[in-house]
């Protein structure tokens, strides 16, 4: 990418396209002044999930100082295949994406990009309101995972950690918990983990009641009776604790 004076890099425009690929997971395509910086740089990587790039902790949090968001990634782990992070900062009336990083050491090079605080916190608001793109099992997954996170007391007894809410578009009544038992803090001294996946059936009825729905039914239920193993660490013995 031609390198921009700084003239050039002020005042950009910034849409936040949200994308559903057949087949794929749901990502938000950065574009400024018109050009798709993943496809022009990185075609063969997808934007993060909306809810990395719009919820807490994303492009939004411009006010809180300078912190790091991750925009691309590729379906491995990021210290193999890479990933696509930028920092995001508020100077004056300004929003500046810069520090690009890939944490495999591949290509970042991206120069500093700067926006009108106002114009950028407009899109922002935009992309994160639009919801006309979800599907049921996608709009309970949010909520699903905002209740389990504010209260965590049935993390607490399953010894689990949760790591995602996943739910892909081919599956529109279906939802997975990713889990990680025990809790990464526990696993410092050297325990051994299991991944476990909890696939959840969703009905037709009201996002909100159907994740109450079932907060109430993993609350109420052992772990071994809706836990599946996905995953475990290489030293794991076979049975399931």
């Amino acid at each position: 990418m031609r390198e921009m004076s700084a003239e050039e890099r002020r005042g950009q425009l910034l849409e936040l396209r949200i994308v559903v690929p057949a087949g794929g997971w749901v990502q938000v395509r950065p574009v400024i002044d018109g050009l798709d910086l993943l496809a022009d740089l990185w075609p063969a990587w997808a934007g993060e999930d909306p809810w990395v790039v719009l919820g807490p902790g994303g492009v939004a949090a411009a006010e809180g100082g300078p912190h790091e968001v991750r925009l691309a990634r590729i379906s491995c782990t990021e210290m193999c295949c890479g990933a696509l992070y930028v920092t995001v900062r508020r100077e004056g009336g300004e929003v500046i994406w810069d520090g690009w990083r890939n944490p495999a050491g591949g290509r970042a090079d991206l120069p500093a990009f700067r926006f009108d605080a106002a114009r950028y916190a407009a899109e922002v608001r935009r992309a994160a309101d639009d919801r006309a793109w979800e599907w049921p099992a996608r709009t309970v997954a949010g909520l699903l995972a905002e209740r389990l996170r504010e209260d965590r007391s049935w993390s607490r007894r399953w010894e689990c950690e949760l790591d995602a809410v996943w739910t892909g578009p081919s599956e529109r009544n279906r939802l997975e918990l990713v889990l990680i038992h025990p809790e990464r803090a526990a696993q410092e001294d050297g325990r051994p983990w299991l991944q476990l996946g909890v696939p959840l059936a969703v009905g037709d009825g009201n996002p909100a009641a159907e994740a109450d729905r079932l907060v109430a039914l993993i609350a109420s239920t052992d772990r071994q009776e809706l836990a599946e193993v996905w995953g475990r660490s290489a030293h794991y013995v076979e049975e399931y604790p």
